[in-house]
Order: structure tokens, then C-alpha cells, then sequence
């Protein structure tokens, strides 16, 4: 067990909490400056997109092992091994001359990443009594959506007077800072477990995720139906099958498969996916628009996005109250319902640049997620077990990060669809044409084609919400039983 003076758990949640708002100041800063790091760099658009997928590859393969190695090796040491390796990939990233560096890099910075953030949570579970861990989850959420919130416009700042290395650069005083802290504050938990990672587990996951996202990415240029793409998505295949079978029989497996008998869970994490993939998209979609086809700077594109975060910060508290008046899965079908519609009107968009037209979408999107995300992960981790509230929670957030890399990798998919890749690329590079104009209503249409597609995963999450309200409702109208009771599926 962690044990701290009662004065010193305030500074080990500024340790914890910094890491939440740098890794996600850093995955908006980057999304924000994807043009001017694909004109400096001369990427395609599918390398460009590479370079935000492969942080959410290894941030999510090495989710559950870092939680398994905080267990064996200790919370303070998997802590500060992660943040420092986050920390000098960040530097490499700044450093980085070519695309395919850039992307090795930031292959780096999600490995460091999983390892720092699947030992925050542990840290304060020891630090902070029962009676206080609420108050200090709330607090570290606050500073991920403040991370949020800061990207885009201190990113856009930074790209439009120092280039878009600086979005990098910036990011490596704070994590040196946050390593310091991290030594002389944070206290190695007492007791270590005797365990083993399940290497097999995690090389055929991480392998078949990323065959998975390959073809994603590049099936519309090699073809859909060439040997390559058809190889690949057999070699995905066979390596996820593989994977499961390995999680059946492997002492401490990386992906607890008895959690999916749980219906409740089952449910929670299918709506988890479809909601992600949704909502994920919408930040990607609207920075071609706003910078390819508006031609906006990274600053001015930043302050657009800027009401994506604003709301929430104010109506999550609100979220949590009504979910425990009117339960969880009735604020998922009111956020999903509202999310989606607001993704429908951005589908809308014209030639014409429209400020009210995409602000008043994200205020909508943002205030939807506070009052449904929190019911989201309270509905989800509720529904196992307690004392299977670690893998619960470790496979959660796996699926959050893995369904954040799908989304990526769908929107590029759709823009090769509707437009060609290459339209998107020459607009985001400033590259000039003789048919700038076509090229420019290609993409608006594409992004709108996207927006509109999008919005069917969150049909999808309204779908698997009503399903989790009527088995709600059943067991309440039969007998009082814990959501976490067992189904045994026929």
C-alpha cells in the first residue's frame, strides 16, 4: 500500500493530473497542426493521419500490460518510466526530419503515455481515502478536458509564430517538471505482485490491430480486392482469433474474456465503441474543413473548436446528478441522441464559411458529452463485478483508445472514398492548382459525406442504449440484483 501524509496526497494529484491534461494538450495540439506538419514535412494525407494513429496504436496495446507491470513493478516506478519515455519522444517528435521518424516517435510517445496513465489511477485509489477519491477522479478529469480546451488555441499560437515543431517542444518542460515532482512525491506501494505479462496475448493483439488500421488506411490505393489488402486482412483476422484463444488459456491473461459474460458490460462496451467513433471523428473531420477547404490558421481553426470543450466543464457535474435521479442509460440515449443530431447539422456545411454554423453543433456536441460520457463509464465499470474492477476498468479504456485510432483511420477512408486522397493533401499542403476550386468543393463534400456517416455510430450507441435500459428495467421489475450478476448467454 502507498502511504502519504495527509498534507502531501494535494501534490501527488498535481503529479497525476499533470499527466492527464499534457497527453491530451498534446493530442489536440497535434490534430490542429496536421497541415502545416504535412506541407513542412511533404506527407501525403494518409501519412499525415498516420502520425496521429500510431500514438492511439501503442497507447492502447500498452494500456493493460503498463496496469499488470504497475502491479508487479511498482506504481512510481511504471509511472515515472512512462512519463519520461512520453516525455523524450515528445523531444524526438520536434526533432523528427521525415514522416516516417515522426511516426516511430510518436509509436514511442503512446507507449509512454499507457504506462503513465494506467498508473495514475492506482496511485490515487491509495492516496486519497474513499470518502475524497470522487473529489480527486473530478479534479484530474477537469484537467483532461482543460488539456482539451488549451490545445487548440495555445497550439495554434504556437504553429502560427514558431512553427509546428513547437507543439512538441512545448510539451517537454512540463513533462520534465512533472518527472522531478514525480521523484521526490510520489512513495512505491509496499506490496508487489508475483505475475507475468502475456506476450503472446499482447504481440497478436497489437499485430492484428494494426493490420486492421493498415488496411484502413491504405485499401483505397492498393485496392480493395488486391492481394495485399486481402493478406493483410486475413493476417488481422487469424491473429485476433488467435488472441482469443490465447486469453482462454493463458494464467494472467492481457484481456479478461470472462468480463464479456457479464450482459450489462457487454452492452456498455459496444455503445463505449460506437460513441467513440463518433465522436472522435468530429474534431478530424472539421480541421480539413476549417484549414483545407476555409483555408483558416492553425490559431483561428483552434478557436472554432474551442466550444468542444467549454460546456462540459460545466455540465458533467450536472450529468452525474441526473444519472443517479434518472439512471445511466438515460442520459447515454440523451447525450447519443443529441450528439448525433449535432453531427448531422455539421454535415451541412457549405462553400460558405458559417461561424454560427459550426459552433453552435460543437456547443452541442460538448454539453451532450458532460451529461452522458461520466453516465457512460459509471454504467459500464458498474456492471462487473467488484473485485474485477481493475480489468473492468483496463479493458474500458482499451477500447476507448482502440475505437479512437478506428475513428481516425475511418475518416481517412471516407475522404479517399468521396474525394481523392491527394485533393485533401494539395489543399492541406497550400500547394496551387489550375482546378483549386473543384478541389475545394470535393473535400467540403467529403467532410459532409463523413459528418453524416459518423452520426450512424451514434444511431448505433442509441440502438445498444435501449437495450441497456430494458435490461434495467427488467431486473428492476422482477427481483433486486446487482448489475453485476452473471448472464450465461445460450
Amino acid at each position: 500500500m502507498i502511504t502519504h501524509r495527509k498534507s502531501g496526497k494535494w501534490s501527488v494529484l498535481f503529479v497525476v493530473t499533470l499527466v492527464s491534461f499534457i497527453t491530451n494538450l498534446d493530442a489536440t495540439i497535434v490534430v490542429n497542426g496536421l497541415p502545416p506538419l504535412m506541407e513542412d514535412l511533404h506527407l501525403s494525407l494518409e501519412l499525415g493521419m498516420w502520425t496521429l494513429t500510431s500514438f492511439y496504436i501503442t497507447s492502447t496495446v500498452f494500456l493493460l500490460p503498463a496496469g499488470r507491470w504497475s502491479d508487479m513493478f511498482g506504481t512510481k516506478r511504471i509511472f515515472l518510466w512512462g512519463f519520461a519515455l512520453f516525455t523524450i519522444a515528445t523531444a524526438l517528435c520536434g526533432m523528427a526530419g521525415s514522416g516516417t521518424v515522426l511516426i516511430l516517435a510518436r509509436l514511442l510517445q503512446g507507449a509512454g503515455a499507457a504506462m503513465a496513465m494506467a498508473a495514475s489511477t492506482p496511485i490515487l485509489m491509495r492516496t486519497f481515502p474513499p470518502q475524497e477519491l470522487g473529489r480527486a477522479l473530478g479534479i484530474n478529469n477537469i484537467a483532461w478536458v482543460t488539456g482539451s480546451l488549451l490545445g487548440p488555441v495555445v497550439g495554434g499560437a504556437l504553429i502560427g509564430g514558431f512553427g509546428w515543431r513547437s507543439m512538441f517542444y512545448v510539451i517537454v518542460p512540463l513533462g520534465i517538471l512533472g518527472l522531478i515532482a514525480g521523484v521526490f512525491i510520489l512513495r512505491e506501494s509496499a506490496e508487489l505482485q508475483k505475475a507475468r505479462t502475456d506476450w503472446p496475448g499482447l504481440l497478436t493483439y497489437g499485430t492484428g490491430l494494426t493490420a486492421f488500421l493498415i488496411v484502413l488506411s491504405e485499401a483505397q490505393t492498393w485496392g480493395w480486392a488486391s492481394s495485399i489488402t486481402l493478406g493483410l486482412l486475413a493476417l488481422g483476422i487469424l491473429l485476433w482469433i488467435a488472441f482469443v484463444f490465447i486469453e482462454k488459456k493463458v494464467r494472467h491473461p492481457l484481456f479478461d474474456l470472462g468480463l464479456l459474460g457479464y450482459r450489462d458490460y457487454t452492452i456498455g462496451l459496444g455503445i463505449t465503441a460506437s460513441y467513440c467513433i463518433g465522436y472522435f471523428a468530429v474534431s478530424i473531420l472539421l480541421t480539413l474543413y476549417l484549414q483545407g477547404a476555409q483555408h483558416l490558421s492553425p490559431l483561428e481553426a483552434g478557436l472554432m473548436l474551442i466550444p468542444l470543450s467549454v460546456p462540459q466543464l460545466f455540465t458533467a457535474p450536472l450529468g452525474g446528478k441526473l444519472a443517479d435521479r434518472f439512471g445511466p442509460a438515460r442520459m447515454i440515449l440523451l447525450g447519443s441522441f443529441l450528439i448525433g443530431l449535432a453531427i448531422l447539422l455539421l454535415g451541412q456545411l457549405g462553400a460558405e464559411m458559417s461561424g454560427a454554423a459550426v459552433i453552435i453543433p460543437l456547443l452541442i456536441i460538448s454539453a451532450a458529452t458532460g451529461l452522458s460520457w461520466p453516465s457512460l463509464a459509471k454504467a459500464v465499470l458498474s456492471a462487473a463485478p467488484q473485485n474485477q474492477a481493475g480489468p473492468a476498468s483496463g479493458v474500458f479504456w482499451t477500447v476507448y483508445n482502440m475505437c479512437r485510432a478506428i475513428s481516425q483511420a475511418l475518416v481517412l477512408v471516407i475522404i479517399q472514398w468521396v474525394a481523392k486522397s491527394d485533393v485533401a493533401s494539395h489543399l492541406l499542403s497550400g500547394a496551387q492548382n489550375h482546378d483549386m476550386s473543384s478541389s475545394r468543393d470535393a473535400l467540403i463534400h467529403a467532410t459532409n459525406v463523413g459528418f453524416r456517416l459518423f452520426a450512424a455510430f451514434l444511431a448505433l450507441a442509441i440502438l445498444l442504449g435501449l437495450f441497456l435500459l430494458g435490461t434495467q428495467r427488467k431486473r428492476q421489475g422482477t427481483r433486486p440484483i446487482k448489475n453485476s450478476e452473471k448472464v450465461e448467454f445460450e
